[in-house]
């Protein structure tokens, strides 16, 4: 069995690719990105506020660096000044606690029942077999007086043919009414994830 030296993924227009490296200049960043969404959304008929953007592209980015992933993007359709839904991609390795993954192994481990049982699939991706892992979590709100909300997820754990390494895919998003086309976006982009082994 090889292991996994890189692997790829294609997005469509409206999802933003997040600097997640440390090394790199969030605050410059988020100031160009917002003006380019801005000039997009303008030119479709919409006016954005850049310093809602702003915050909300920098809120992004903190919060995908805190779990260190491979990839991570975030949706920005014309007419939002606040991320639609996020998206991350990243690796997991065997290790002594578990020296192999399974399709089995990630369902439970990146299952919860929060809202009811996840619904939980076995399919066939180009790069190998894959659980994907659709459910509902209670998230935590960005101020104390505020409730939880709920956060839709959408999560693939594939197994490249020939890599000991498990590839994760997860889409999540908060607003209702857009779970029938998050889910499509997501089956659709997981079609495209490939990897190199080594």
């Amino acid at each position: 069995m090889s292991d996994i030296s890189a692997c790829g993924i294609v997005v469509p227009t409206g999802w933003v690719p997040l600097p997640i490296e440390p090394s790199e200049d969030v605050r410059s960043w988020s100031k160009s990105t917002a003006a380019e969404l801005r000039d997009q959304s303008r030119a479709a008929g919409y006016e954005l506020d850049k310093v809602t953007l702003r915050r909300d592209l920098r809120s992004r980015v903190e919060d995908s660096r805190s779990r260190e992933p491979f990839y991570a993007f975030a949706l920005y359709p014309d007419g939002f000044d606040f991320a639609l839904a996020t998206l991350e991609v990243d690796l997991i390795h065997p290790d002594d606690t578990v020296p192999q993954i399974t399709l089995d192994w990630l369902a439970e481990t990146f299952s919860t029942d929060d809202f009811g049982r996840p619904n939980v699939l076995h399919v066939d991706l180009p790069i190998g077999p894959t659980v994907r892992i659709r459910q509902n979590f209670a998230a935590d709100s960005h101020s104390r007086r505020d409730p939880g909300i709920l956060l839709e997820t959408l999560t693939y754990g594939a197994l490249p043919t020939g890599a000991e390494s498990a590839l994760m895919m997860l889409m999540s998003w908060t607003v209702p009414g857009f779970s029938e086309k998050m889910e499509h976006a997501a089956d659709s982009i997981a079609k495209t994830l490939t990897v190199d082994l080594c």
